[in-house]
């Protein structure tokens, strides 16, 4: 067998002093994935999918949607079936073997440190404003990075990065705990965000409806149209996967893992599809897609500084539930690929009193907190959601690999059509993908490309596989 072929057995246990301790239920994932889901994506990319896509930024949002369903079906089956941490490397690892996992793990690593960083950009755009509502202001050269004139370093960003660390660091349960608090936090400020909206609401807004077009394609600098506006907004719906990476922490994993995924991607995607029509509805989406806290600018306009001042106090408290579950993951996926030999095994250790992998948190926190403090959001999200869909086409082959080579395996959560689901998650994530900028796709190849000999040097010959 050659060895980017050697599949990790389903049943597989970690060693002993490597396990994570099984402290998770439902109502925890859930609280994960709906914090992971509904963050930067609706709270500031709105924005920007109404610049590219104009009111038809709704249909974008369906597109995202829809896709991101038929992928939370698959993660769901595979995580229930394979309760161990690593999300879609670890189900690449089991059903299409080393090599795949290798580079859906580096994607991976890919899009949960730009997700983190992306999201603490957005959030640090929500502080600036709200602390200017209260009397502070923070000089420019501190508040955002080389790309703007005047700009030197994004420290809000990096701080947020800090301090959600520092809350992990103390236990998953902990933190857990307080990351359900924040989400309610953070459905309230939509749910006003609503409120105020739509006595504001007006039809004639909507046209017309699609003012680029459909389909992705360049007009000046730009990628726009509605399926340009899918691609970036795409990374507001994602987050799901999240919670898969927690399989490992979870009590009962048969049953509360598929609860978490599913039902934070129904609650989120409802939820999404009203904040878009309310906010392209109240205000002339022009007015709108350039700043970069597009929903309290909204209110500001509509009801004054101090409705304004509440959403963006809301989301200062409540868009970090974002930074804790990406961060989380990554960690997490930092973890097993250590656990499994891919990276150095020593990144695999655990801390003695919390049971936290404290060394790759640390990593996490350095690369996410570099990228936050000099990268602009919109470049950090459109790369953030090139490595999500390469995994998230991994986990749709996965299911349909291991429906054919292990049929009567139990399933604790079947995913329905299979045979329909896998296939659409494939298509769409793909055209997804050639929707991103060419820059983007670029980066993402080259990024790919320093893998491999990374896994060929190292990884190949370190795994626990070669070297039990």
């Amino acid at each position: 067998m050659a060895f980017w072929t050697r599949r990790k057995p389903i049943e597989s246990e970690p060693p002993e002093g490597q396990r994570l301790q099984r402290t998770l239920s439902w109502p925890h994932l859930i609280a994960l994935g709906v914090g992971a889901i509904v963050g930067t994506g609706i709270y500031t990319l709105i924005g920007v999918g109404a610049g590219l896509a104009g009111p038809g930024v709704i249909v974008s949002f369906a597109i995202a949607g829809a896709v991101c369903v038929c992928v939370a079906l698959a993660y769901a089956e595979l995580a229930a079936m394979m309760p161990a941490s690593g999300s879609a490397y670890t189900y690449s690892y089991s059903a299409l073997g080393e090599g795949a996992a290798w580079l859906v793990g580096w994607a991976l690593i890919l899009e949960y440190s730009v997700v983190v960083s992306a999201v603490a950009v957005g959030w640090s755009g929500y502080a600036t404003s709200f602390l200017a509502a209260v009397g502070i202001d923070l000089p420019l050269a501190l508040t955002q990075g080389p790309h703007v004139a005047g700009g030197m370093i994004n420290l809000p960003a990096i701080a947020i990065i800090v301090a959600v660390a520092g809350l992990l660091l103390v236990g998953t349960r902990e933190s857990a705990t307080i990351n359900a608090v924040l989400v309610a936090v953070k459905l309230a400020a939509l749910l006003a965000f609503l409120a105020i909206a739509a006595p504001h609401f007006d039809a004639a807004r909507f046209e017309p409806f699609m003012p680029f077009g459909f389909a992705a394609h360049r007009a000046g600098d730009a990628t726009v149209g509605v399926m340009a506006a899918a691609a970036i907004i795409f990374f507001a719906f994602y987050g799901f996967d999240a919670v898969s990476t927690a399989a490992e922490e979870t009590k009962n994993p048969g049953r509360d893992l598929a609860i978490g995924i599913v039902g934070s991607m129904a609650l989120c995607t409802a939820l999404y599809m009203a904040v878009a029509a309310a906010a392209i509805g109240a205000m002339d989406y022009g007015l709108f897609a350039s700043s970069t806290e597009p929903l309290a600018y909204i209110v500001r306009t509509l009801s004054g500084d101090a409705a304004a001042a509440w959403i963006a106090g809301a989301a200062v408290v409540a868009i970090p539930t974002v930074v804790l579950a990406f961060l989380y993951g990554q960690s997490r996926i930092f973890f097993v690929m250590a656990r499994d030999g891919l990276l150095p095994r020593r990144w695999a250790a655990l801390d003695s009193r919390t049971g936290a992998p404290f060394a790759v948190t640390l990593l996490t926190v350095i690369v996410t907190a570099g990228l936050a403090g000099f990268l602009r959001l919109d470049e950090i999200a459109a790369l953030a959601n090139a490595g999500t869909l390469a995994a998230f086409v991994a986990v749709a082959v996965s299911l349909l690999a291991l429906r054919r080579s292990a049929p009567e395996r139990p399933r604790p959560f079947r995913a329905p059509l299979a045979w329909f689901i896998a296939p659409a998650a494939m298509i769409g994530c793909a055209y997804l993908f050639i929707s991103l900028p060419l820059e983007t796709i670029g980066r993402f190849f080259i990024w790919m490309a320093l893998g491999a000999p990374v896994y060929l040097l190292f990884g190949a010959r370190e795994s626990v596989l070669a070297r039990p």
